[in-house]
């Protein structure tokens, strides 16, 4: 079995930079970790070839610096991993993202099971993994917390819901996006270290890729920022004092007071 695990370098939440002329983030120079959710992607990638044999591949899209991420990866007991890294994809959004990830899945060729974390920490959106599946056109099941059973045809998964969960089965190849309920991730082994300090990891541009230039970076991204700004701070409230019986009379005159302001 091959599992390919997508992850994100993403900058550490007090050190995040925005560009204000592209009104993207600024990634250069900025302290920079694994993606939290992916590190359970990577977790779970690891612990499946321990149970079906196999390998793990790990691959990150973003600059030059996202080689430590990989090197992480695989001192946490990752096989190899692969840097996709060129001008053309910065400033890209999931569905430009999803792509270029999609035509570097398609390049590595040989793949089981693609796993990711279910978000971003920078972004949120949870959409480049669906976007990859969709881009493969590959079924996908997220928000999973539980693989029930894995072949070399099937896997059954169980995915978390708002207010329960619900299990499905789903023919390989598939994509799956992982929520953090479904394992604790290790740390790197010293002998896993010494592994990703030494191994090669190669760099693939878009021309390796052949990806359509239309499809790439910011005038390949549908998404567009027109604005970021800071929120204004809110107001100062107005605190109640007394027992509960005077301030729920308090905050009962209040807004009343409100109500009828309002009608007038």
């Amino acid at each position: 079995m091959r599992y390919v695990v997508c992850i994100k370098q993403v900058p550490e939440t007090t050190d995040v930079k925005i560009n204000p002329e592209t009104n993207t983030l600024m990634r250069d120079g900025v302290v920079s970790i694994i993606n939290p959710f992916d590190m359970y992607a990577i977790e779970e990638g690891l612990r499946l070839k321990a149970k079906t044999g196999g390998t793990v591949t790990v691959i990150t899209m973003g600059p030059p610096q996202a080689d430590a991420a990989l090197r992480e990866a695989i001192g946490m007991g990752a096989d190899d991993g692969i840097l996709i890294s060129d001008r053309a994809f910065a400033g890209s959004d999931t569905w430009a993202t999803s792509y270029t990830l999609a035509m570097a899945i398609r390049k590595i060729g040989n793949y089981d099971l693609i796993l990711c974390g279910k978000q971003a920490s920078d972004g949120d959106t949870a959409q480049v993994g669906p976007g990859i599946a969709v881009h493969l056109n590959l079924p996908q099941i997220t928000y999973v917390r539980k693989i029930d059973s894995l072949t070399e045809q099937t896997i059954v998964a169980e995915r978390l819901m708002e207010y329960g969960t619900e299990v499905i089965e789903s023919p390989l190849p598939c994509v799956l996006t992982v929520v953090k309920e479904i394992n604790e991730p290790r740390l790197p082994s010293l002998k896993g270290k010494m592994a990703a300090k030494k191994a090669t990891i190669p760099t693939w541009k878009a021309v390796d890729l052949g990806c359509d230039p239309k499809c790439l970076g910011l005038d390949g991204s549908p998404t567009k920022v027109v604005k970021i700004f800071t929120p204004p701070p809110r107001q100062g409230g107005q605190m109640l004092k007394g027992d509960p019986d005077e301030i729920v009379s308090q905050l009962t005159a209040k807004l009343k007071d409100a109500v009828l302001g309002a009608a007038h």
